[in-house]
């Protein structure tokens, strides 16, 4: 086995691991491997090992890489940086999930290149700013309620869940991510809002044990940048 694909055996022992903790199916969370800055090769190399969900930062890498993985069937693309405007035509075409949508003009402009791809409705996630840090992006929880009516209001995007960036401590960690959690059963609940992209290579126990449906995992599986 080549050194991803050990990492990726490991990684997927401690959603195991952690999911059995918290008396859950491991089924029920997605390993998302954050491919950010690594070559495709490396990507090539983990879809071997089985992995299908990997996640890109940033549009234009996410669209090159899209273009040279082209031949791998099954490869999902999700993108989980921070995206501006301009550059919703280079996700619209490729990603299977956008987790990062964190204004209403975002949200228009992203629907509108989906449809001007025809490629039905795109999945997309709201990105919260739960602990209201400052360098971090995301709505603020007191303005939730009107994005995710905007989400809403776009027939090709397909409203799926909230993501939310956690602090680095764990125990505040912990409470970004429950804080996620309790802000989904107060606008909907699970029906409404399925999906929840939490949990990094560091804290992916923790985001676990609080309800994550999506992990986001780079370092653990591709090594250091």
């Amino acid at each position: 086995m080549s050194a991803i694909a050990d990492a990726l055996a490991e990684v997927r022992a401690r959603i195991d691991r952690a999911a059995h903790a918290a008396a859950r199916e491991p089924e029920t969370v997605r390993l998302v491997a954050v491919s950010k800055t690594k070559p495709a090769s490396a990507v090539r190399e983990a879809y071997e090992a089985g992995q299908r969900d990997f996640g890109e930062n940033y549009a234009q890498e996410l669209a090159e890489k899209a273009k040279e993985l082209a031949d791998l069937p099954d490869l999902r693309w999700h993108f989980i940086g921070h995206l501006q405007s301009n550059k919703a035509k280079f996700v619209a075409p490729v990603a299977a999930l956008v987790h990062t949508i964190d204004s209403a003009s975002l949200a228009r402009e992203l629907g509108k290149r989906a449809a001007k791809e025809g490629r039905g409705k795109l999945a997309v996630l709201v990105e919260v700013n739960v602990g209201g840090e400052a360098q971090k992006h995301g709505a603020a929880p007191a303005d939730l309620a009107t994005l995710l009516d905007a989400v809403d209001a776009e027939p090709n995007l397909a409203l799926s869940g909230l993501m939310t960036m956690p602090p680095h401590d764990l125990d505040e960690a912990r409470r970004a991510f429950e804080g996620l959690v309790a802000l989904r059963d107060q606008h909907g609940g699970a029906a409404r809002l399925p999906e929840l992209s939490m949990g990094m290579s560091d804290d992916l126990e923790v985001a676990v044990a609080c309800g994550a449906t999506m992990v986001r995992v780079g370092s653990a599986i591709f090594g250091a940048r």
